[in-house]
């Protein structure tokens, strides 16, 4: 099997757009009080892999765009992914992401919380400015939902009777709605038609719900040291992802109870055993031809698109989201 495309030759046909990108939201975090710019800053450049601002860039581009409103709409999309990890480390009471420690942990939760709401607002502003209501319409509806995919998410936490449903809702509001919002926005920029903006949001969704289902299994097969955050944090959290779900519904009786019972405790001194039984009953392999096939209906999404750089690079790029360890 070859090797999966590296990021950085993924991003080649938008590197100078990317750049633009990191400069519009350095301009943009700017604020007369000390601790925002502190926290902002910290966490923006952070070492995120900057996907959803790269999927915009990526499909406009493939679909002929030329414009410089691009920058700022990848800008706020990833002001606004920005903001949900802010608050996401709080809910969960994190204290690693992408190897370094969490804002909270440094700064507290009031903080970050805080913090979170600033690249809200900040990325509202942003939008406006670009005076597109399809645009605006795009991302309100894409922030409402991925408050409502926290909430769901917060409901599950520690609740062993979750089912596969209920698991992919959550995916789908959480994960994969602003991912879906990048796409569509590209589309929405070059002028697209109907049609490819749906196949181009169709890709987005697919693509987001793929790489969160990747990154769930990563959490019982990974290393810290790579993934940059805690093993098994999911079951420290309480978490009822789709290789427990699985592995509920595979094992014996006695294995159902003991991931049960780690799931309502958050019970992560368990995390061997309970790691034990997801690889024994064949769980990590059925939760990667899950993400298989959402990557397969995102590159017949994104094969309607003209052959050329922009279109190789979302082709590589759903590769990367398969073979990714971190």
């Amino acid at each position: 099997m070859a090797a999966a495309p590296s990021i950085q030759s993924i991003f080649a046909p938008i590197t100078q757009d990317m750049e633009a990108v990191d400069r519009t939201i350095q301009t943009h975090l700017a604020s007369e009080v000390a601790l925002i710019n502190t926290i902002g800053g910290y966490i923006v450049t952070g070492g995120g892999k900057r996907l959803r601002p790269a999927l915009l860039l990526l499909v406009a581009q493939a679909l002929g765009y030329r414009g410089l409103q691009q920058h700022v709409m990848a800008a706020v999309v990833e002001l606004i992914h920005t903001a949900t990890l802010l608050h996401d480390d709080v809910v969960d009471e994190s204290s690693m992401r992408r190897g370094r420690e969490t804002s909270n942990a440094l700064f507290g939760n009031s903080a970050s919380v805080l913090v979170g709401d600033f690249l809200y607002t900040r990325a509202f502003q942003m939008m406006v400015s670009v005076g597109s209501m399809r645009i605006l319409d795009i991302l309100a509806d894409a922030t409402n939902v991925i408050a409502e995919g926290e909430v769901l998410q917060l409901l599950n936490m520690h609740d062993p009777e979750v089912d596969e449903q209920r698991y992919m809702q959550v995916i789908r509001f959480k994960t994969a709605k602003l991912f879906e919002a990048a796409a569509r926005i590209g589309a929405v920029l070059a002028e697209a038609d109907p049609t490819t903006q749906e196949q181009m949001a169709l890709a987005g969704r697919s693509f987001g719900t793929a790489f969160q289902l990747i990154d769930d299994l990563l959490d019982y097969s990974g290393h810290a040291e790579e993934l940059g955050k805690n093993i098994g944090d999911d079951l420290r959290e309480g978490k009822p992802t789709l290789p427990l779900i699985i592995a509920m519904q595979r094992g014996s009786s006695a294995q159902r109870s003991l991931i049960e019972h780690a799931i309502r405790q958050g019970d992560a001194s368990a995390l061997n055993d309970v790691m034990a039984v997801v690889h024994h009953c064949g769980a990590m392999e059925t939760v990667r031809e899950a993400a298989q096939s959402e990557i397969r209906i995102a590159e017949n999404a994104l094969g309607q698109l003209k052959p050329g750089p922009a279109q190789q690079a979302l082709l590589d790029l759903c590769a990367y989201s398969l073979g990714r360890t971190v």
